[in-house]
């Protein structure tokens, strides 16, 4: 009979940590500074988010999802899940700015890097990506 070992994921170099700390750390402030500007309603989110064709109803309820997201993502148990519902949320936000043909470069680039800094800093998603540590 066969054993199954469960081989223990390697650290990355405390560079490589330090460098995902410090992209999601940039992302989850841009990203709560946003939440919060929707939920307490000031004037430039509600205004660019009504421009986006969205009523004005939709504004807090837009910023707690948002929020909710957020904080997933920065609870290290839950930042895999909280990554993949940032990723559902700038993937709407990509297919707004399609159809306001509008540039999708930065909702884009903010989840590659929403991604990076996780798999910097998440030895369970290097291990994901690359199958074992190398």
């Amino acid at each position: 009979m066969e054993t199954a070992t469960i081989q223990q994921p390697k650290t990355f170099s405390k560079a490589a940590l330090w460098t995902g700390r410090i992209i999601s750390g940039l992302c989850i402030l841009f990203l709560l500074f946003d939440a919060i500007m929707k939920i307490i309603r000031e004037s430039h989110s509600v205004e660019g988010t009504t421009q986006l064709g969205f009523s004005d109803s939709a504004v807090i309820p837009i910023g707690v999802v948002l929020l909710i997201c957020t904080i997933l993502y920065i609870i290290p148990r839950t930042a895999v899940i909280g990554a993949i519902f940032l990723t559902a949320y700038l993937g709407g936000a990509t297919a707004i700015m399609v159809q306001a043909k509008l540039p999708i470069y930065f909702s884009i680039t903010f989840g590659v890097l929403v991604w990076l800094g996780l798999y910097l800093r998440d030895a369970r998603v290097r291990t994901l990506v690359l199958g074992s540590e190398k």
